[in-house]
């Protein structure tokens, strides 16, 4: 292929200028992909923190459909909470199941209960707090609200959630999952939900990246001494 200088000088600033502006994205795909590679998903999710719950024998409940004849459940649940046992109906309300008391959410205490069933024993309470909303970055997004977030002294910064409806144990973040996240965020170029593999920032630099490697096989191709010699003795 045969460019003049001027057509060459130009494809070589433009894929000089394409690699100083798809350099830092590059990094971050070649950082993001070696801890992902690296790392195990199951760390991540944060098992080493959990544990099974042992679920407590119960009798003398009400009966659902004598008890809350009048609710036409369709959907139930038994919660455990603090050693009392709780039906959570129609994934709504939350009843007592020995005196059919309508629970309006569940107690800080009830929440340490739920946790202290989920998470290792020799973790230490540092702090509770209830949150009532996330925003698209909060780690605990995309859960039900509000919450309690069970926060533990440890240097992992672990956080257990738990759901104030209901009781139910929804989740564990600790440090190393929160840089899976930042890294996953960063990888996808999905700044907002992270899971959005069709983002037109994404398919933008995907696309100047193939730009960006194709202009590198050109220049290679348009300057190889080598490649010329090669194409006078087969031409």
């Amino acid at each position: 292929m045969a460019l003049n200088r001027r057509t060459q000088g130009y494809i070589r600033k433009s894929h000089r200028y394409l690699g100083l502006f798809l350099g830092v994205q590059f990094i971050f795909w070649t950082v993001s992909g070696l801890y992902f590679s690296w790392t195990d998903i199951d760390e991540i999710h944060g098992d080493a923190y959990r544990i099974e719950p042992n679920p407590l024998a119960f009798s003398n409940l009400l009966a659902p459909n004598d008890a809350f004849s009048e609710l036409n459940i369709h959907y139930i649940s038994l919660r455990d909470l603090n050693g009392v046992p709780h039906y959570w109906i129609n994934g709504t309300t939350l009843y007592n199941a020995y005196s059919s008391q309508k629970r309006n959410g569940i107690s800080k205490e009830e929440a340490l209960y739920v946790a202290s069933q989920n998470m290792i024993p020799e973790l230490e309470v540092l702090s509770v707090d209830v949150i009532h909303s996330t925003d698209a970055h909060h780690e605990y997004r995309g859960r039900p609200l509000p919450a309690y977030a069970i926060n533990y002294t440890h240097p992992d910064a672990i956080t257990a959630y738990v759901s104030y409806a209901d009781g139910a144990f929804q989740t564990v973040r600790h440090r190393d999952w929160r840089w899976f996240d930042f890294l996953w965020m960063t990888h996808t170029m999905d700044y907002q939900s992270r899971d959005n593999f069709n983002t037109i920032v994404l398919r933008a630099f995907s696309l100047l990246g193939l730009i960006t490697v194709m202009s590198g096989f050109l220049l290679w191709g348009v300057s190889s001494t080598r490649l010329r010699k090669l194409k006078k003795k087969l031409f």
